[in-house]
């Protein structure tokens, strides 16, 4: 008996294992992205150039010269098919910062800081024993692996939230989507308590038109919609991105609508009794049990609104200064698109707020996906 538990729990051992190991491996593979995103946004624009440069973030190992009593050296050299003198005077050295390379000697790799690097040999300084002077190392310097160490440049994050302006560019997206979130959870509400609550007639086909518009595609309503809202003059402001939110969308309304057929009739009709309104039932009783759902309604929405590219970019073309980070950072990549650490930089700052959100509210979150997922 005690053999037969044994192998049961060295078998669910195992398999706990293999899953944890499994899961890992994938979580591992999806965050490599983000891992290389970080990285990149604390490299140097020196370092990205650097052919065979670490992957993390580093700078070339330097070696700052002294000054030691070292005097003159000449050095016998073929440069361009001649044999000429190369003198090497360590004054002229002194507090000089001098690049680190992995020069093999007899054998070892030993770490040199270069003085002067030609195409068929090199005067090196070893920094460990600098009183032992220079020597020559015959062969091509450039390449020997370079010397690095761990140096992460900050500096990126401050140049690009100088560059794009970004506080005023965060400040449009925060407004661009604190105000359309108050609209859809305004609107989305009020409809989706209307649709689980009431019976009408033709409700149903209703409900079913209202959710058959998920299935159109954007770009068809693209041209009449801006042709609407240019004909009233709207075209350059926030109207076009922000008035549309107060009326609702299908998507946020049947999340709500579903996660409000799952609370029972009896709190309504124990309220109506007690003489509220079917607006005070909808703020009273309804609201504070949903908020599981308003908080996954709430999420979905900021980060949409806060990655939202092609409305602002149609609406607000001509108004730089009233643009949303998604499409000042589109514009900023094209400029520095030779500076793959700016552009990481300013992606992960953008990333930053939505991130910590989820992260904030993941209980509501996940409990409100759940729920509204079930059938009443």
């Amino acid at each position: 008996m005690d053999a037969v538990l044994r192998k049961t729990k060295l078998k669910k051992g195992l398999n706990a294992t293999f899953v944890t190991t499994v899961t890992a491996a994938v979580l591992a593979i999806f965050l490599m992205p983000f891992l290389y995103m970080i990285l990149t946004s604390l490299k140097t624009q020196t370092q990205i150039t650097i052919l065979g440069a670490p992957f993390w973030p580093a700078a070339p190992a330097q070696y700052t010269y002294e000054g030691e009593d070292l005097g003159t050296y000449t050095y016998q050299m073929d440069l361009g098919g001649t044999m000429s003198d190369v003198i090497i005077d360590m004054n002229d050295y002194v507090g000089r910062d001098l690049d680190m390379y992995m020069v093999p000697i007899d054998g070892e790799i030993q770490n040199l800081a270069l003085l002067k690097g030609y195409n068929s040999a090199s005067v090196f300084l070893d920094p460990q024993d600098p009183a032992a002077g220079p020597f020559m190392w015959t062969g091509y310097y450039k390449g020997l692996e370079r010397g690095w160490e761990i140096s992460p440049t900050w500096q990126n994050y401050t140049d690009v939230w100088e560059l794009i302006n970004y506080p005023r560019m965060l400040w449009n997206t925060f407004f661009y989507a604190f105000t359309t979130t108050i609209g859809i959870l305004v609107s989305c509400i009020v409809v989706a308590f209307g649709f689980s609550r009431f019976r009408f007639p033709g409700r149903d086909f209703l409900f079913i038109v209202l959710i058959s518009t998920i299935f159109l595609p954007g770009a068809v309503t693209i041209i009449p919609t801006f042709t609407f809202f240019s004909q009233i003059g709207w075209v350059g402001t926030w109207l076009p991105l922000i008035v549309p939110s107060f009326f609702a969308n299908a998507y946020d309304t049947f999340l709500l609508r579903q996660y409000f057929m799952t609370l029972p009739r009896e709190l309504d009709e124990a309220a109506y009794m007690d003489g509220a309104s079917p607006f005070r039932v909808l703020w009273s009783v309804i609201i504070p049990q949903s908020y599981p759902a308003i908080v996954a309604v709430t999420i979905f929405h900021v980060v949409w609104a806060w990655n939202d590219y092609f409305g602002p970019l149609i609406y607000l073309s001509t108004k730089m200064d009233s643009q949303p980070i998604s499409v000042a950072l589109a514009r900023f990549n094209g400029i520095y698109g030779q500076q793959p650490q700016y552009i990481q930089a300013g992606a992960l700052m953008t990333l930053l707020l939505p991130v910590i959100l989820f992260f904030a509210a993941q209980r509501f979150f996940v409990q409100g996906i759940v729920i509204t997922g079930v059938e009443k």
